[in-house]
């Protein structure tokens, strides 16, 4: 494989995180030896002068931006102030961190959620911008789009190595499993172990079950984004996914025969289901010789395997 010396000083952003965590153990295995990381705690991403204080003093070579505020639906709708400020900070202080300190190259991780609400599927890397976004999550995704755009404007003004990748839908260890605040996989497992520790006997979820949703286990997307860091180096955006999608019916049924497989599914059609469909064309990322390697119901088993380590509950709580 091409590439990065296994010694150099690479920096993950968000390493505590269910993406910056998978990326941690994927450099590990393939051999690097100086990754970077800094906790919230020891510099704050959406202030400058920390974060040019912290790439001053320790000088990565490579960067992976993957921190970020992030969320289901409902925190989205209800916290969007802050998903857009955040967001916002977090790419523009690590991008201009990086171009001043000459990092040599820079992987921006943007999400599925910056193409259109209503985007022909699958959705191709160049129909970025080309009609209005889900109401949902706007401004989480004009946060997102702005981080793209910022790799795509440092690139042409100054020839930085800054590259964007846009994920699928992600689950898997340290995924957050807030019972308000996650995304649908971690959301569906913690609903249906609650369910099976308490002894229900159904679990209602939100929407129709209709709309389709394309979903990667993050340890793939660890595995995509060390490829794209070693053999991609082009302004246009590329997607990361599998190429595969799933209803939400069908993802709560295999989430439910995981968990709990005596539980009945229901649905509440009073509540939003987000957009219709989400499906990336991966033609690119295929024909540069990537594909993703983990199946859903074997990832959602390492995940819920993963849950009941770290959140234990009883019946008697």
């Amino acid at each position: 494989m091409p590439g990065i010396p296994r010694d150099a000083r690479i920096f993950v952003t968000g390493h505590r995180g269910m993406v910056g965590s998978a990326l941690a153990r994927r450099f590990e295995a393939a051999g690097f030896t100086n990754l970077l990381a800094a906790t919230r705690q020891e510099v704050d991403l959406r202030d400058q002068a920390a974060v040019d204080r912290w790439f001053d003093t320790h000088r990565p070579q490579y960067v992976v931006h993957a921190a970020g505020t992030v969320g289901g639906i409902q925190a989205n709708r209800t916290r969007p102030a802050e998903f857009l400020y955040d967001n916002l900070m977090i790419h523009a202080t690590v991008l201009r961190a990086a171009w001043r300190t000459e990092v040599e190259k820079l992987l921006y991780l943007g999400s599925s959620c910056v193409y259109p609400r209503d985007c022909p599927q699958p959705m191709r890397e160049e129909y970025l911008l080309t009609g209005p976004m889900e109401p949902t999550n706007d401004a989480y995704a004009i946060a997102k789009i702005a981080g793209v755009k910022s790799c795509q404007a440092y690139r042409k003004q100054y020839g930085c190595h800054f590259i964007a990748a846009m994920p699928t839908n992600l689950y898997g260890p340290n995924d957050n499993f807030d019972p308000v605040n996650s995304h649908v996989v971690a959301g569906l497992v913690r609903k249906f172990h609650e369910a099976k520790e308490s002894g229900g006997e159904a679990v209602t979820l939100w929407g129709t079950g209709a709309p389709r949703r394309e979903l990667m286990f993050v340890d793939d997307v660890a595995d995509g984004c060390l490829f794209l860091l070693e053999n991609y180096d082009d302004e246009a955006p590329i997607n990361v996914g599998t190429g595969e999608d799933v209803t939400i019916v069908e993802l709560a049924e295999t989430v439910r025969d995981v968990v709990f497989p005596e539980a009945r599914v229901e649905f509440d059609p009073s509540m939003p289901d987000g957009p219709p469909r989400k499906l990336l064309d991966v033609s690119r990322l295929h024909a540069l010789g990537w594909r993703h390697q983990i199946a859903l119901a074997e990832g959602l088993r390492t995940t819920y395997d993963w849950f009941k380590e770290k959140y234990p509950m009883t019946k008697s709580q």
